[in-house]
Order: structure tokens, then sequence, then C-alpha cells
């Protein structure tokens, strides 16, 4: 019986994610992978990655099964954080910055979090949407770019279908050059630019936490 399930994807690496909390690690969720480990007896799950496009999502009433079961659903950074903004209100935990933004409405498309990605290793091909506003919001806020070439940026993002979204493109479409191009691709590859990382660790340790207060 598994006590702690997480379905984790390119959203963190699994050895920096087993650094964090030991479970059972399983690839992005697809319809009926959260009902199998409720079923299994977990009693808590972590939803981080799911698939969005290759086949069916995780669906709503599995989610509402595995809280009838009794076990604690934690969501964040990606199908984790949009199906937690939908079910806080029925026993779903919600963690981070991106569950916020679908919760409030600031954001609402799946395609702000999809992103393209290796089926094999899971290592992102290309860039998440909410990166992309993170980074170029902070790259804006510490000068490397100005605010206006942070909004050319994320309108270049938002033109590009999620599968063809990588900074370097973004960047020549934005009309960033030289220096200023290089500074900014430089920023943009730093871990604390990664929103999705840095929300799927947060829910790893509140997981934790969890698992702590339950006695696993």
């Amino acid at each position: 019986m598994p006590g702690i399930v997480v379905f984790l994807g390119p959203s963190l690496d699994r050895p920096g994610a087993a650094r964090i909390l030991a479970a059972e690690y399983r690839p992005p969720a697809a319809r009926g992978d959260l009902t199998r480990a409720a079923d299994e007896g977990a009693r808590i799950i972590g939803l981080i990655d799911g698939v969005f496009f290759q086949e069916s999502a995780v669906g709503h009433r599995e989610i509402l099964y595995a809280l009838h079961k009794g076990a604690r659903v934690v969501g964040a950074s990606s199908m984790g954080a949009l199906r937690a903004a939908e079910l806080h209100t029925l026993g779903m935990e919600g963690v981070g910055r991106i569950f916020r933004c679908y919760r409030d409405g600031i954001i609402t498309s799946d395609d702000e979090v999809a992103l393209l990605f290796d089926p094999e290793y899971h290592t992102p091909l290309s860039e998440p949407l909410v990166n992309i506003r993170w980074a170029a919001a902070r790259a804006a806020k510490e000068g490397i770019i100005t605010e206006g070439e942070g909004f050319e940026i994320v309108d270049a993002a938002e033109a590009l279908y999620f599968t063809e979204r990588t900074y370097p493109l973004i960047a020549r479409m934005a009309g960033l050059e030289g220096n200023r191009a290089r500074a900014f691709l430089q920023f943009a590859a730093e871990p604390d630019q990664d929103l999705k990382r840095l929300d799927a660790v947060e829910a790893l340790l509140r997981m934790k936490e969890i698992a702590a207060e339950i006695g696993i």
C-alpha cells in the first residue's frame, strides 16, 4: 500500500523531488490514474503534472472519488494547480502561486501551464507561459529589460503555440538583441525563474507536513 503517491513530470526532476519527500513518484497523470492510486490505498496524493493533449486529462470525478476514499489530495504547479483551483472548495488542497492565480481568475487557460516534454525522461522542451510571465516581470523589475520589453516578451509568447515557446525564439520575436538578449536569456535560465518548479517544491513540502500530521 503506497502511503504517498506523487504524479510528477517536467515541473521538477525526480532526484530533486526525492530529496524533499519520500514518496512513490509516478509519471504525469492521465485519466484514471488518481482513481487507481486511491484504490491502492494512497493516503496522500500529489497531483503536480498531468497530460493535457496526449491522452485524456485527469477528471474532476476521480479527484472527488479519491477524497471520498479518505486521501488527502494536493495540487500545484501544472495540472495540479488547475484542478485544485476548480475543486479547492470541495476538499482538494491547492499550493503555490500558479494555483492562486487560477483560483483568483488572474489566469484561466490550460495553455498557461502547457509545455512540450520528452515522453521518456520528462525533460521540458518548451517553456510554459506562466514561467515566461514570471521571468519577464522579474527581469523588468531588476532592470535587465524594460517594462515595455517585458510586455513584448509576453505578447510574443502568447502568439506562439505552446510547443514552440522557447526563450531564444521569444527573445528574437520581442526584438531583443546582443547583450540585452543574452542578459535576459541568462536570467530566465536561473532556477528561481521557473515558477512551476518553485510551486512543485512548495507542494512537496506541504505533503511532508501532512504526512507528519497524519503519522505516515
